[in-house]
């Protein structure tokens, strides 16, 4: 196990499908996701108890056998909702993983899809899903575990996905996206909320508002998202914890793990150590 209790685990695994496809299983009691956001997409299987999240501007419940399915850079929490917790697996693959298995199917060119309702009950699905994490889990036949990891994909596009409705994109407000893009350009500095009103060209209250309505955070909420993703690419990298915390803007090495551990489930040593322990190593050549 991967936690000191005996009631909750976390271990984070990479995998080199699709270039590199993340998952993970996990089982929580006390753990309470802050509001973050991925990347790419969550795709979960509950598999034991009820988790409660806060998804697309409603809370809502995932019982067991359920999916999840959070798209790419969408605001959500979640926590327990069941007494002794709940445990899941789940998927993260990346908007340009899921393009992959549509052209491989030999469709015409697409964008990554919009997962239509945070909570699915599809009995079939799910079965394929936890088939798909067993091959994950216990690597053998990596053909085998291809074949399930793009039918799972494909089949979660054509069943459960569409086109994004988002009217508000059409009517993007230019100043919001000078402040969003200097917080992502920029992660590291330590910018007063003075300066980002005055790239927005407008009153501080006005641009906390306007920002927590647009992309679901207050700008100094999203600073820390976007330092976190900023962490986890240098500990990818081999950088040590410590640098990595200082690089992205935390304060130090207790302020990343805080952060790290309320947004993702898992420490920053945790992940490290995991990330460099893959999952999948380099077949021995077969002999002739």
């Amino acid at each position: 196990m991967d936690t000191a209790s005996a009631t909750e685990h976390v271990h984070f695994h990479l995998g080199d499908a699709l270039g590199g496809l993340e998952w993970l299983s996990a089982s929580y009691v006390h753990q309470r996701f802050s509001r973050h956001a991925h990347a790419g997409y969550s795709i979960a299987l509950i598999e034991r108890g009820t988790q409660g999240f806060f998804n697309a501007g409603a809370d809502h419940l995932a019982p067991p056998d359920s999916l999840i399915l959070v798209n790419a850079d969408t605001i959500h929490t979640g926590h327990a909702a069941s007494t002794g917790g709940w445990a899941y697996r789940a998927l993260y693959p990346t908007p340009e993983q899921f393009e992959q298995v549509w052209h491989a199917l030999g469709q015409p060119a697409r964008r990554a899809p919009w997962f239509r309702s945070p909570v699915v009950h599809d009995p079939a699905l799910a079965r394929r899903l936890r088939a798909l994490f067993s091959l994950l889990a216990h690597p053998g036949d990596r053909l085998a575990r291809d074949t399930a990891l793009h039918a799972v994909l494909a089949q979660l596009m054509r069943r459960h996905a569409g086109m994004r409705l988002t009217p508000e994109v059409a009517h993007l407000d230019p100043r919001l996206e000078r402040v969003r893009d200097r917080l992502e350009q920029t992660p590291e500095d330590e910018i007063p909320l003075a300066a980002l009103a005055r790239l927005a060209g407008c009153s501080p209250a006005h641009l906390v508002r306007a920002f927590h309505r647009r992309y679901g955070l207050p700008p100094h909420a999203y600073q820390v998202q976007v330092r976190l993703r900023r962490a986890a690419a240098l500990l990818r990298q081999g950088t040590p914890i410590g640098a990595a915390a200082c690089a992205a803007g935390f304060h130090d090495q207790s302020h990343l793990h805080r952060h790290f551990k309320r947004a993702l489930g898992i420490t920053p040593g945790q992940y490290l150590t995991q990330y460099r322990s893959r999952t999948y190593k380099t077949p021995c050549p077969r002999k002739r």
